[in-house]
């Protein structure tokens, strides 16, 4: 089962063995850090974040106790291999909200988001699990949130937008996307860009232009995504 919040109090970041400063390690330690974190992003996007973490210590080539040693609990490694892809994330939305066009920043920034999702099992259920470890997290999230909906509205503002898009439409939609990432990256992919499009067609004042290709997918793969373990 994915791992859930912890209601005993965290200590402080830098007393975190998951969070450990990687200048601090030997050079030694800091290899196996970057070989877990490594194997750990290659498991959890073929398997999704249960997998394992003696399969995830295997594929590193280190022990267990190593593992537990930088990552004493899965949030924690979770919230680490995750991390590059989070700040990724916060960077595509304020580039967004910087761009002139609201509409192509929303798009934008709703391509990149969906585009990890639809490829990365373990990001698309992480990216919804809510990083239990990450100590900012309901800052972070409340902040996202107030962000995305300044940009909608001020795409509405200009007109781009129908007045009745809400922000939550928006977490529908990652909803509906994270789904995808049970099946093969490339008809995931090519899925998400179909249902993004289905998405700013539905959400724009203005026609839209075509829409992309449809996806090679049918009822079967529904059932084949569902049956993956």
């Amino acid at each position: 089962m994915p791992a859930q919040p912890s209601h005993k109090p965290l200590p402080p970041a830098e007393d975190r063995p998951g969070d450990t400063d990687t200048t601090d390690l030997r050079a030694d330690a800091r290899r196996n850090r970057a070989r877990i974190l490594e194997a750990a992003r290659e498991a959890f996007a073929g398997q999704g974040i249960d997998v394992p973490l003696t399969a995830v210590a295997r594929r590193a080539g280190v022990g267990t106790a190593t593992l537990y040693r930088h990552f004493p609990t899965r949030a924690t490694l979770v919230t680490a291999a995750f991390a590059q892809q989070l700040s990724i994330c916060a960077t595509a939305l304020e580039t967004a909200l910087d761009d002139p066009d609201p509409l192509h920043g929303l798009h934008t920034l709703l391509e990149k988001v969906c585009t990890m999702q639809a490829t990365d099992r373990g990001f698309a259920t992480a990216f919804m699990d809510r990083f239990p470890d990450a100590l900012d997290y309901h800052q972070e999230s409340a902040r996202a949130e107030d962000d995305l909906a300044r940009l909608i509205q001020h795409a509405k503002k200009t007109g781009q937008l129908r007045d009745d898009i809400d922000p939550s439409d928006v977490t529908l939609l990652l909803l509906a996307n994270s789904g995808l990432a049970g099946l093969p990256p490339d008809i995931a992919l090519a899925a998400s860009r179909r249902l993004l499009a289905h998405f700013l067609r539905s959400a724009q004042t203005r026609h839209p232009g075509p829409l992309p290709p449809p996806a090679p997918v049918g009822l079967h793969r529904i059932q084949h995504a569902a049956s993956r373990p």
